[in-house]
């Protein structure tokens, strides 16, 4: 089943396409019904869900009579509304990150650069623990903990029938800085080359220092992308923001970027085989 963010995602591609058929602008279908133009700017873009007394409005607005779709997208509303599996992890999850964790759940292809640490879906338990700790130091043992629960919960997309194909791209830097001791490095670094190694889903690639200034120097982003809805998002976070962009032109421009990271990166196998060395350093 998809997910709510998704969900809420396709019901405002619907409505908007409803309303641009019928020629309507969008600021006088929002004074038409009372409301404010970013509230049916929200909508359509999938930022908020939908009542469905307000879908109805929009529906009846825009002279839809046909029962089964009036039925299929009052579900859709209703079915957009329901709480994703990550609501029991409560304050765990931002809610500035919730929403891609919405879009993480239902992607089918995942391409992400890190400059600073290993991707979420690719961390060991251990090495999740002392990032989430290194980030949040003044939080309790047991909230940590739950943040660790979370991220670990995440990963079970790769453990699906039907997984994600996830292309990371890691800056040397992420696994040269010890994280945790060094034990729990040499772990990671096999996890993350196993995963490589042994999924045909998984692609992981190196970015050397050697390869001096890249294409998103001081940067780290991921484009998701779906079958069942058009798009993808783009996705880039800060300490304590994010930033998702479905612009055509923007996801261009990240897509072309992580291209261009690809071709000054380390190749697939080579970058597995470095990965065992680094791991190897680790443990003497």
């Amino acid at each position: 089943m998809n997910s709510p963010t998704v969900l809420r995602r396709r019901l405002g591609g619907e409505l908007g396409k409803l309303r641009a058929s019928r020629g309507m602008h969008a600021k006088d279908v929002a004074a038409t019904l009372g409301w404010s133009a970013s509230k049916l700017s929200r909508i359509e873009s999938g930022q908020v869900p939908l009542q469905e007394r307000d879908a109805a409005k929009l529906l009846a607005h825009y002279g839809v009579s046909d029962p089964d779709e009036l039925k299929q997208l009052l579900n859709l509303t209703r079915q957009s509304r329901q709480q994703g599996w990550w609501h029991p992890y409560g304050d765990a999850l931002p809610e500035w990150f919730r929403a891609y964790v919405g879009f993480e759940a239902d992607a089918t292809k995942i391409v992400t650069f890190q400059c600073e640490l290993i991707p979420g879906l690719l961390q060991t338990e251990k090495y999740a623990w002392h990032v989430i700790r290194a980030m949040n130091p003044t939080e309790s043992a047991e909230d940590v903990e739950r943040r660790v629960a979370l991220r670990m919960e995440r990963q079970q997309i790769l453990e699906r029938r039907d997984p994600p194909q996830l292309w990371a791209i890691v800056g040397e830097a992420v696994i040269r800085r010890p994280v945790g001791d060094a034990a729990t490095m040499a772990v990671q670094l096999n996890h993350l080359a196993t995963m490589a190694d042994e999924r045909p889903n998984i692609t992981v690639q190196v970015l050397p220092f050697s390869a001096g200034a890249h294409a998103a120097m001081g940067s780290s982003f991921s484009v998701l992308s779906f079958t069942d809805i058009p798009g993808s998002v783009a996705y880039s976070e800060a300490t304590t923001s994010s930033i998702y962009t479905e612009r055509e032109s923007e996801v261009a421009r990240h897509d072309e970027t992580f291209l261009r990271l690809m071709a000054s990166s380390v190749q697939p196998e080579r970058s597995v085989s470095w990965l065992r060395e680094v791991a190897e350093e680790y443990t003497r």
